[in-house]
């Protein structure tokens, strides 16, 4: 089993991005769920041209289970993303100035539906502990910048097999800690790692059980 586990660098607004250390920590965890299986981890710079570049290298490794993480720095739950839509930003130039020409990336099409048992997944972030810190729930939002644009292109290179995509946005994570007991705190990244670590495993009990079907 051939794992990738991704996240993103820096990009406007986000001088520092946790998603991408939160991919390189989740693929040097070492767990007995864990073990057999092949881990690559890559942070992508935040650039379409990167993006494109990169996902195809990486997919010619023909992983199992793709797993891409994004910060969505406003929001305070973890989200799993449950479509790439077919749009991008005209506005937010990406980290090499570039914007798009066109919004849409395929003549035809709305969205493409994510291929993950989405339900499972999230019982599996919840049952991270700590449940009021870090809460979780499903989206249908995955933006118009380089994350939805990632889930896309990820999510049309495996049309064809079985291999499964999931996209997470994180909040921002915790710098320092914060006083007062009753304000709602940003998760340490340890957390974060906990609940990747639980998806992680819930998305390869899927693919073996989708194995085993075939």
């Amino acid at each position: 089993m051939r794992v990738l586990i991704a996240g993103f660098g820096p990009f406007p607004g986000a001088p520092s991005n946790p998603s991408g250390r939160l991919a390189i920590a989740l693929a040097r965890r070492r767990r007995p769920a864990l073990a057999g299986i092949e881990i690559m981890s890559h942070v992508f710079a935040t650039a379409y041209a990167a993006v494109d570049r990169d996902l195809r290298n990486l997919l010619a490794q023909k992983p199992d289970v793709i797993l891409i993480f994004g910060l969505a720095g406003r929001r305070r739950h973890i989200c799993i993303e449950t479509r790439a839509r077919n749009a991008r930003s005209l506005i937010f130039p990406d980290v090499s100035g570039m914007r798009p020409e066109r919004g849409a990336m395929e003549a035809g099409l709305r969205e493409l539906k994510g291929n993950a048992p989405f339900t499972q997944l999230l019982h599996a972030v919840r049952k991270t502990g700590y449940p009021a810190a870090l809460p979780a729930r499903l989206s249908r939002d995955a933006g118009a910048y380089l994350c939805n644009y990632a889930y896309w292109r990820a999510l049309e290179h495996v049309r064809d097999n079985h291999a499964l995509v999931q996209f997470v946005h994180i909040p921002a994570i915790a710098v320092a800690p914060r006083r007062g007991a009753f304000k709602r705190r940003a998760p340490p990244l340890s957390r974060l790692v906990a609940a990747g670590e639980n998806l992680l495993i819930a998305l390869l009990a899927a693919r073996r059980r989708s194995c085993a079907a075939d």
